[in-house]
């Protein structure tokens, strides 16, 4: 088991305001997921040809997308946006 873990940043007021319930939920689980990778994180994603940096990760079908960061160095990601399509 990993000991990271994930944070909104810079919080959650400001990256998840407005959202429907169902995509908090679901972007919650993504981050959770991706925490689960640790540092094997900044592979995830696009952009596909570089590994690390801002990443970013489709949710709910192409209905939207998230953008991470991974920080090895705090051993957190950190969702930095939700767009969402809905």
């Amino acid at each position: 088991m990993t000991s990271w873990s994930w944070e909104y940043n810079p919080s959650e007021e400001h990256v998840a305001a407005g959202l429907p319930p169902g995509v908090i939920a679901e972007v919650e689980r993504l981050a959770t997921e991706l925490a689960a990778l640790g540092g094997d994180a900044v592979k995830v994603g696009r952009p596909v040809d570089r590994e690390g940096g801002l990443r970013e990760f489709d949710i709910l079908g192409g209905r939207g997308f998230i953008s991470f960061l991974t920080v090895p160095r705090h051993r957190c990601i950190y969702v930095c946006n939700v767009t969402w399509y809905g």
